[in-house]
Order: structure tokens, then sequence, then C-alpha cells
């Protein structure tokens, strides 16, 4: 009998856990590292023990000083939750030997599915569709182009050790296949350990489905429906439902089926992903994932199960006690991905503090988030805040209440694909389910995301003004939550400005009777302010009532509103400030990361279009490329510094 669990993990994952051990009455622990010290899996946790640096192989990636706090602590079992060391075949062997339950499957399992090769092998054995590719022993570069040669352009690159679209590559013709490999190779392993690559296939246009397995140590082994993760950025899922909107009963059966028999080869005694490519009616293997998903809330809701639960109990040698046949969808699940990222900067991740977190309660809706108001967005983890999962009777009634919870979840603070996520729902394409994973390129204009309509500014900056007028007044009088009706004397208009995204407004008003009269960008509006606290302001806008969500740090206003995602107002200086002036030739980092790896040299003549350095930021990699000819006259970084966004990285001089 399990009494005491340790998580090796963070985040959302982490906080999951811990509630379901509280449910069962299991103690829990946690662990964290330097930038964790006051996240919110520390909190909810019934014990905490430090582990180290806030770089994940300092801490989460560093099994023996996890044994060690679970030895400390007398931890009867560890959870590894997903990412860093669930899919370790060594920890989990290092756990057997340390008499210390591990809650996942056996090291078998996880060594022969954590190789693509070996997977795609198994499967192959046991009758599971498989895509055309190679995963062989020649890693050679040679080799590859043999194999690509074979298979037919285009093929994916794809690290054999792990997931997540980390050490992934398409290649669409022989030319671009040399730099794709090094890279696949070098990403491969600074995530997995492991630089073993494979190449498949490319399908230019499918879908991604995934079947959830379960098996115990008792031999049986069910399907818990499947999962459509179809829409995805950086071959990453944004969103996750279930059912498919495009598998027959008969395709589910089929593909089910193929699971088991995978699962039951592999003896395989706990909860597992099997993943497959879908194209013109037909299903191909893609990997195994042996853990827990990010997504399985999708499958929780439609099952009614609680599969941490079941995890646990797989764990202490419980049988299942679910048969196939009892296993049905009820109704529709669809949860979206709230990531700290910049959609129209390419997706890149974003950094800061989240000012305000507040989530609507209703029926069907569902947060697992490691986040809360004060919580920070570092450099060194993934980006995601939160997971929102929304169920229904119907796929059309789990949409509507999806949209309901993005519009009502208040994220102030840091730039989020917040507004991303309600543009996708709204698209047709996706309301009738007629999509494949080129959804984003083939539908949606990322050029403009994130960018806002005249009528939302307008309201945004009335708003912000209002806060900062209550302000004012309460520091004057003393008095709280002053209302706009307290005075009939005339105010002669007064000037504030604010930058919205570089572009400066000016905003006029004065107040009259019970009103307030706004005049911007030669626009006029009647305001009355019903009332203006910390973080909310209400307001009657031409007899209309609105409520906004605020958060403020220094000068800058963060406003969101039913109606719009998160609108960053910047109060103009009074005496404009000089705008630093930009270094002719100069490279500087787009978002907060570290230097991978400088592939360039002071003096060295480069070609636009050449890769000049990489760096890292929340396990992705980002490489920036020269934009002209020229030579490397500086470079002002190091491989292995921590930098900010706007860092000036290097200087490229004109040849002529």
């Amino acid at each position: 009998m399990i009494e005491s669990i340790l998580i090796a993990n963070r985040g959302e994952i982490a906080c999951r856990v811990i509630r379901t051990c509280k449910q069962l009455g299991i103690r829990s622990i946690a662990v964290y590292s330097d930038a964790d010290a006051n996240a919110l899996h520390v909190k909810l946790a019934d014990e905490a023990v430090y582990i180290g640096g806030s770089e994940a192989k300092s801490s989460y990636l560093n099994a023996d000083k996890i044994i060690e706090a679970a030895k400390r602590t007398r931890a009867s079992a560890i959870h590894p939750g997903y990412g860093f060391l669930s899919e370790n075949h060594n920890f989990a062997k290092q756990l057997e030997e340390a008499g210390i339950i591990f809650i996942g499957p056996n090291p078998n399992a996880i060594e022969w599915m954590g190789s693509k090769s070996k997977a795609k092998e198994i499967a192959g054995q046991h009758n599971v569709p498989l895509v055309p590719g190679y995963q062989g022993a020649d890693q050679t570069i040679e080799r590859f182009s043999k194999e690509a040669a074979s298979i037919g352009f285009p093929v994916l690159l794809k690290a054999a050790a792990g997931g997540g679209g980390k050490g992934m590559r398409i290649v669409t013709q022989s030319s671009e296949l040399a730099e794709a490999f090094s890279g696949a190779k070098r990403e491969a392993l600074s995530s997995f350990g492991s630089d073993e690559l494979l190449i498949e296939k490319y399908f230019p246009s499918a879908r991604h489905i995934e079947m959830q397995i379960f098996g115990d140590k008792h031999g049986n082994a069910v399907y818990l429906l499947e999962r459509e993760c179809t829409i995805q950025r950086r071959y990453q899922k944004i969103f996750e439902e279930s059912p498919s909107p495009v598998l027959t009963e008969e395709q589910r059966k089929e593909m089910g089926e193929a699971s088991v028999r995978l699962a039951k080869a592999l003896n395989y005694d706990n909860a597992g992903t099997v993943e497959f490519i879908y194209s013109e009616g037909k299903f191909y293997f893609l990997e195994v994932n042996t853990r827990l998903q990010v997504e399985h809330p999708v499958t929780e809701a439609v099952t009614g199960l609680d599969l941490v639960q079941l995890q646990i109990e797989v764990a202490e040698g419980k049988a299942l006690t679910i048969q196939q046949q009892d296993i049905r969808h009820n109704g529709y699940a669809l949860e979206c991905r709230l990531y700290a990222e910049d959609t129209a900067n390419n997706f890149l991740p974003t950094t800061g503090k989240i000012l305000s977190w507040q989530t609507p309660e209703l029926d069907g809706l569902r947060y697992d988030s490691g986040i809360a108001s004060g919580s920070e967005i570092s450099i060194y983890y993934d980006p995601m805040i939160s997971k929102v999962i929304a169920h229904g009777t119907d796929r059309a009634s789990a949409i509507r209440k999806m949209n309901y919870a993005l519009r009502n979840l208040v994220c102030l603070g840091t730039t989020t694909n917040h507004s991303f996520l309600l543009d996708v729902l709204e698209r047709s394409e996706f309301a009738t389910g007629n999509y494949d994973t080129h959804f984003i390129a083939n539908h949606m204009d990322m050029a403009n995301s994130g960018h806002h309509s005249v009528v939302d500014i307008n309201y945004a900056l009335i708003a912000a003004t209002l806060h900062r007028w209550q302000q004012n007044e309460t520091e004057r009088t003393g008095l709280k939550n002053i209302q706009a009706n307290w005075r009939n004397n005339f105010y002669q208009p007064t000037s504030i400005s604010f930058s919205i995204a570089d572009e400066k407004y000016k905003v006029q008003y004065s107040i009259a009777a019970d009103a307030f009269h706004f005049r911007i960008n030669e626009q006029d509006f009647l305001v009355k302010l019903i009332s203006a606290e910390a973080s909310k302001v209400s307001a009657e806008i031409d007899g209309r009532l609105s409520h906004f969500n605020l958060a403020i740090n220094h000068d800058r206003y963060y406003v969101q509103h039913f109606n719009f995602s998160q609108i960053t107002l910047q109060l103009a200086e009074r005496f404009p400030v000089s705008e630093k002036e930009k270094v002719k030739g100069g490279y500087s980092a787009p978002m907060p990361a570290s230097v991978v790896k400088i592939l360039v040299a002071v003096g060295q003549e480069i070609k636009s279009g050449q890769s000049l350095l990489i760096i890292s930021s929340m396990k992705m990699e980002n490489t920036i490329i020269a934009e002209e000819d020229g030579t490397i006259s500086d470079v002002y970084v190091a491989e292995g510094e921590n930098i900010e966004a706007g860092k000036l990285l290097l200087k490229i001089t004109d040849n002529a």
C-alpha cells in the first residue's frame, strides 16, 4: 500500500498528482528548484524538498538528487509526471534497486518504446501499420540521404529517444537535408541525451490521433478511447479533443485493438499513449509515450475515470477493474493549452510575471494549472500556463463552453496565446472538424495574430484612464471607490497619453454632471463610471455597461474584457525619452534565452541566409539567420550565457 508519493516534476502535472493524492489520503511530497521556490505545487504539497539550480539538469533531471529526496522523506513511491525523467528507463531501474515504487510502466517497456526504432520493430511484429521509413544503427548523413531518396521527399527527421517536437525537422528537398540532419541531432542530444535519429515519410495532409492505453501487472490491457491532437504548432499540440471528429466506430475499434496488441507485447503495466498518423482513412503507428500525457484530462472527462488514481492503484499491484466493453464516450471533451508565447512572432515563448490569474466556475469546466497570481514564467521550463478542459453533451456544446471559459479567464501580465485560441474556436473549419496538421498555416493569419480592433483599443484606453483617475482621486481625498457623479462642477479637459504596440494614443476627458466626456482620436464617448477597484473597472460607455479586468505594473496597464484578450498599455512619459539607437548590422535576441552554440567568429565572411548562432528558451531552439552578406565584426555573447530579450548578440559589417 502506497502511503506517500514524491512527485518528481513541477507545474500543473505536479499540482494534478498532489490533488489526487489528497483525495486518496496519500501524503504528497514536492521537489523544487531555485526558480520554483514559490511555485504553486510547492505550496500545495504536504512537504517539499529543494533539489538544486533552476536549469533542469541541475534539479528535475538529476535522478540521484530526486532519489535522495525520496529516501529522506521516506516516500513509498515516485510519480514522474511527464517530461523530465518520466520516460527514463534507467531512472525506473534505479528506483527498483532502491526499493521505491515507480508509478509508471516497467523499465523494459520504457526502454523499448523509448527508442522509436525498437518501437517500430515491435509494432511491425504485431501487425500495427507502420509509416515508411528508416530506423537503424547507421547514423551517417550518407545513409540518411540514401534512405530519403528511397522514401521520397518530403521526409521527417525525428529524435529516436524523445518527442514533443524536439529534434524534429521537415525536409522537402535533398539540398536541405545536411543542415536539418545536424540541427536535429544537436537538439535531440540536448533534449534527450541521445542524438539517434530516424527518418519517415512525411504526409503533407494528415491528422494526429492517439489511443490512451492502460495495463496492469496481471496481463490485462485496455484502450480508453482516442484523442484527436491534430492542431499543433512547432510539432506540439495546442488543442485536443475526444472523440475524434473523423473516426468511425470500426476505425476506432481497429486502432484500439492494435494499441492493445502492442501493450500486451510489452507487458505494459501503467498509463501510456499509442500515437498514430491518420491520412485518407488509414492509420500508421508513430510511437508510444510511456507516461501520462498532457492531454489526459480529455480522456478523464469522456470516461469518468481518474487516470492518476488508476496509475497509483496499478503501481500498488491491483488489477484493472474496468473491462473494454464497459468503456464508452460520455459526451465530448475539448482541451486548449494556454501558453506564454507570442503567436505573431512564430510562437516564440515569453517570460514575465502573471499579475492576475482568475478562472470562471462552471459545470463541465476544468483548469489544470501550476500557476497563480504572482507566479513567474521563466526561461528554464515549458511555457505552458494552464490547460482548459470543457466537457459537453456533444462537440458543439463543448466548443461553446470552451469559448465562454476562455473569454472569462483572466491572465494578465505576460504575452499569451489567449486570443489565438479564441480565433481557432471561431473558424468554420474547426467547428466542422475539417482540419489537418497544417491548420494554422492554411487558415490562420499569424502576422496579425493578437491585433485588436479600434473599438477594443478605445475601450481599453477608457478603462485604464478611469482606473488612473480613480487612483488619483483616492490619493487626494483618502476615499475609496469614488464614483463619477460625486461632483457637479465642470473640469477642463485633461490629457493623458498611452502607447500600445509602439503606437501612441492621446486621451482627453472632462467631467460634467454625472458623466465623463472622452475624446480619443477625434471620436467622442459619454462614459459613466460605475465602480473602480484594484483590479476591476465597471463603466457605462455610450449606454452600454462593460466590465474590465486590469493589472498594473508601474506605468504599464494590462486590460482584458469579455470581447477582447489582454491589451497592454504603456503610460507615455511626460517628457519623451530619446529612443535607444539601433546598432547598424546588429542582431538582438528575440526572447529571453540561453546561448547554445555560436556558429561564426569575428572576421568571418558570411552570406545572407547563413546560420549565425543558436539560442534556446523553454526547451526550444531558435537559429539566428543572417539577413545580409558581410563580415562578423563583433560577437557580444558566449556559449552557455543566459540573455534577456533585446540583448545584442553580434554585429555584421557590410563588405561594400
